[in-house]
């Protein structure tokens, strides 16, 4: 056969399609980062310009329409005044950001820059790395903590913009706080959700409206478990970080008796085990006394020597914080989690975020005063 007619191999097409294909991630992160710091730029010129009116509300709305109309004309869609006040909107939110404390200023170009735009916004956009739709979601949070927050977890976890959209509206920000201390609530903003210690896991209620079951109808446990295993993507996502799934209805046995954990889970940055046993009731002390018995089976017979111990969730649909602390002994590694069949109302998970961060602080300046 002629060196002509010879086919390639297969390992050198896999090559070059992979090299093709990195080629084009790298060509529409880098259009994606300049677009977005371009809106950026675009949004503090309108800014600049308006502070230069008498009457600024009047003189800016005039501003906008004009300048969208020429944009229009020259460049075609996605300059209209809705998209241009967006734009002016993301100037605003992330030049005060950039005031905030821990956060690098985002990178301005000068007038002269301006003209070359191509190679230096490239260069200078690293702040922003997420795709403009993220933005559009980001910039209407006005709680800067909370907004940095989804933004480091939407960087770090490589969210889709519907994943970002998700958790936004199952107030995981205010879920997650609500489960931590205040200086733990700072931390959130500062590096995201770390998982240090097996109280790292816990949210102040799983939100399982993915599961599509109805918050009304009558279901068993076994009901909530196939439902769970049909949608085990979303319930890793939902669950946090670090979770592998490992086995359905774990049947262990002693003295001829047969045991089942509901889900069996093994979480990497921990290096240990989650057992979930899942109730549809109010969570009761033989429930409690339960886990705890499996845990220690898992502790004694299944964990290795390098593994950490092993951690017990009862995911319940009530549960009682004051029965759970009676029932097990102070270093139990067992918690429980109440779970909701739909998205919690965000404006109450606020208010009850501000009730607590205020209690806690005067908690801590009576404490001073003693």
């Amino acid at each position: 056969m002629s060196a002509k007619n010879q086919p390639i191999s297969a390992t050198l097409f896999t090559r070059v399609a992979a090299l093709i294909e990195t080629a084009r991630q790298k060509v529409a992160a880098a259009v994606n980062t300049t677009m977005v710091y371009t809106y950026f730029e675009i949004g503090r010129m309108i800014v600049e310009e308006e502070q230069h009116g008498e009457n600024r509300a009047a003189y800016g709305t005039r501003l906008i329409k004009e300048l969208a109309a020429r944009l229009t004309e020259k460049f075609g869609n996605g300059f209209s005044d809705s998209n241009l006040k967006l734009m002016r909107r993301f100037y605003l939110v992330y030049a005060e950001a950039a005031q905030e404390p821990e956060r690098i200023p985002s990178p301005r170009i000068s007038e002269k820059e301006t003209a070359a735009i191509g190679q230096s916004l490239i260069t200078q956009s690293q702040n922003f790395v997420l795709p403009w739709t993220h933005y559009l979601i980001l910039m209407r949070i006005d709680n800067p903590l909370e907004r940095r927050f989804y933004e480091i977890e939407a960087v770090e976890n490589q969210w889709s913009v519907r994943t970002l959209s998700r958790q936004y509206h199952s107030s995981l920000y205010e879920r997650l706080a609500l489960s931590r201390d205040k200086a733990a609530v700072k931390k959130l903003a500062c590096k995201g959700q770390t998982i240090n210690h097996p109280h790292d896991l816990l949210k102040n209620s799983l939100v399982l409206e993915f599961l599509g079951m109805d918050e009304q109808s009558a279901y068993s446990e076994s009901d909530l478990e196939q439902a769970i295993i049909s949608k085990l993507q979303a319930f890793l996502l939902e669950l946090g970080k670090g979770f592998l799934f490992e086995s359905r209805q774990k049947r262990f046995t002693f003295d001829n008796d047969h045991f089942f954990v509901d889900l069996v889970f093994y979480n990497r940055l921990l290096q240990c085990y989650v057992l979930i046993d899942l109730k549809t009731e109010k969570l009761t002390h033989q429930d409690i006394g339960q886990m705890q018995m499996y845990v220690n089976y898992y502790d004694r017979h299944v964990k290795l020597d390098h593994e950490k111990p092993t951690v017990g969730i009862l995911l319940c649909k009530k549960k009682n914080d004051l029965l759970v602390r009676l029932t097990l002994p102070k270093d139990a590694n067992i918690y429980a989690s109440e779970y909701n069949l739909y998205l919690p109302d965000k404006a109450l998970l606020k208010r009850k975020l501000a009730e607590w961060t205020e209690e806690f602080e005067n908690t801590k300046e009576l404490s001073h005063a003693r």
